[in-house]
């Protein structure tokens, strides 16, 4: 899966599906797509990340407490 970060906007192919669906992992490995060479992979933090659409990540992949609410009631 690809996703952009939002500073630069340069494609990250992410690696670990399993970290980028967990709430509970706030970084995710990846490999930059950016220059001729491929990249080593390394690690991004998921709040840099966006969809390459623009659109920010679902909140069940980056908060834990997202259903918190509904709990509750």
């Amino acid at each position: 899966m690809f996703l952009k970060q939002k500073k630069n906007g340069h494609l990250i192919e992410v690696l670990g599906l399993n970290d980028l669906f967990n709430p509970n992992h706030t970084t995710v490995v990846g490999r930059l797509h950016y220059g001729e060479e491929m990249q080593d992979p390394e690690k991004f933090s998921k709040s840099e990340l966006i969809f390459p659409s623009g659109e920010e990540l679902p909140r069940c992949w980056t908060d834990v407490h997202y259903r918190d609410q509904e709990v509750r009631k």
